[in-house]
């Protein structure tokens, strides 16, 4: 019975210390994820407040750059809006060779300024210009603007000569040309006359050779030179390759040929050397003895 009494004892001691052991650690552990949810929370919340501020952003860009497009046009259709002929003056342009542009090669033309005013006009200068045919703001070839400061009084003329080069690469194809003369009066007012604003068509220089025409007539040349050759070679094969042609000697003997202007003596000896020939080679004995026996007679 004591030991049951104080093995209660032990127990009601060692039950209350047991739960002052484990009552923190899972406080803490529940405060410790309860933290971490927050943290995650937390972090999700300041993604979607940066992306929303990254699409705010964006959005104030496009909106910045589409105005700043519209005030750039509009500064530029109120330049246009301000820079025009003026009504006393009157101008006039002559191409010299007409209406043809070949590339690469010099175009030439004149223009006629009349001044109709009470003013004088100073004229500044003169430049042209090729543009593209959908759209003229866009430069394809800008050419060197000629410097006047030409000043023309009341009813007065005056003509200027101008000239350029279309590009070789632009042969072909048509363009906007663009042939501006930039002009004040008196009060100072800026004027600019377009005296030409049409589509042309840059034709391809036909005169001279080029590379690929050289070329080609050497080409031909050398392909002509190498058939006469082959033909010469094949001609000369066949003649090597025919036989001789036979010669009749005909059924005339020699004593048909008249041998009377040959006198005896070398008659005789044209005989002898032809018995020689014709008879079989002796001996050198029989020989000797054949001269020794001439000798005794």
């Amino acid at each position: 019975m004591k030991f049951l009494l104080k093995l209660l004892l032990v127990l009601l001691l060692a039950f209350p210390a047991t739960l002052l052991l484990k009552g923190p650690g899972a406080g803490a552990q529940d405060l410790t994820e309860d933290e971490e949810a927050e943290a995650v929370d937390e972090e999700a919340a300041d993604d979607v407040t940066a992306e929303d501020e990254d699409d705010e952003a964006e959005v104030e860009d496009d909106e910045n750059a589409e105005l700043a497009e519209d005030k750039e046009e509009e500064e530029e259709e109120a330049l246009v809006g301000e820079v025009k002929a003026s009504p006393n003056a009157d101008t006039t342009i002559l191409f010299v060779k007409g209406d043809d542009f070949p590339a690469n090669n010099i175009v030439k033309f004149l223009l006629g300024f009349t001044n109709r005013g009470p003013d004088s006009f100073l004229v500044e200068s003169l430049d042209a210009s090729f543009r593209y045919p959908q759209d003229y703001q866009f430069y394809i070839q800008n050419f060197t603007a000629l410097q006047l400061g030409t000043d023309v009084p009341p009813q007065r003329q005056a003509t200027f000569e101008y000239s350029f080069i279309p590009a070789e690469p632009m042969g072909g194809r048509p363009f906007g040309l663009v042939i501006n003369l930039n002009y004040r009066d008196s009060s100072g007012n800026v004027f600019q006359d377009a005296v030409f604003n049409q589509t042309v068509t840059v034709t391809e220089r036909e005169d001279g050779l080029d590379g690929e025409t050289i070329f080609m007539y050497v080409f031909l040349s050398g392909l002509g030179l190498l058939l006469v050759v082959g033909l010469h070679q094949l001609l000369e094969s066949r003649k090597r390759r025919r036989p001789a042609p036979k010669v009749e000697m005909g059924t005339s003997s020699h004593n048909d040929v008249d041998l009377s202007w040959i006198p005896q003596e070398t008659l005789n000896q044209i005989m002898q050397s032809r018995r020689d020939k014709a008879s079989p080679k002796r001996s050198p004995r029989k020989r000797s003895q054949k001269r020794s026996a001439g000798s005794d007679e």
